[in-house]
């Protein structure tokens, strides 16, 4: 594969920003199209919007940092609430051919270019956790490549499952690294407790459609 298919930024920034640190796991929420009405997506680029300009004005570093990670976990929560209460469109991820089919591509994955820790396909999301692996070259497999092969694939085969056209994820995720161990148990819980959380089980070893590698 050419070298440009692994050049590393370890920021960029679309209409979400983006924290790839070379070796960082990540925690990555990618849902479908038209999953939020576009009211909703409004008002929560609004906070987005004044939660880094209040942060950005603050002086201290160590407070700024704990002040952004704390606001990426209070925002992340409004985005999973809308997704869970106002979302709109179709379900199509409770298609259990779908949902294998998703499941299938992001295990194929592990071991090529990230190591798997975890994922839970709820009917209009996906939450995944893993670490970019390094490619031929020795450059890190970026998340924006590993995402678009993952959504191009999957996409074009759930349309074919579904025998319908146009685009079938949004576009962009929401995605998070994971500072420390702390952090890690605390995303490891939250993925596998979002069907209990969402009242589709009552335990998350229930759900078909969610993986753990470690025991939790």
């Amino acid at each position: 594969m050419p070298m440009n298919q692994f050049s590393h930024k370890t920021y960029y920034r679309r209409n979400l920003p983006h924290f790839q640190p070379e070796g960082a796991t990540l925690f990555i929420t990618f849902r479908l199209s038209n999953s939020l009405p576009h009211e909703v997506v409004g008002r929560l680029q609004v906070e987005k919007d004044l939660a880094e300009k209040r942060i950005n004005l603050m002086i201290d570093t160590s407070e700024r940092e704990k002040e952004q990670l704390k606001e990426q976990y209070r925002l992340f929560d409004l985005w999973e609430n809308a997704l869970a209460s106002v979302a709109c469109g179709e379900k199509y991820l409770s298609n259990p051919r779908i949902a294998e089919l998703v499941a299938e591509s992001m295990h194929y994955r592990d071991g090529s270019v990230y190591y798997l820790e975890a994922f839970c396909i709820m009917p209009n999301h996906v939450h995944l956790v893993c670490t970019p692996l390094i490619g031929p070259g020795g450059m890190v497999y970026t998340l924006s490549k590993i995402m678009h092969s993952l959504k191009r694939h999957t996409a074009r085969k759930a349309n074919q499952i579904l025998g319908r056209e146009g685009a079938f994820w949004q576009h962009e995720n929401y995605d998070h690294y994971i500072r420390d161990a702390a952090d890690f148990e605390r995303i490891i819980e939250y993925v596998l407790l979002n069907p209990v959380k969402a009242g589709l089980v009552d335990d998350w070893t229930h759900w078909k459609w969610s993986f753990c590698k470690r025991n939790p």
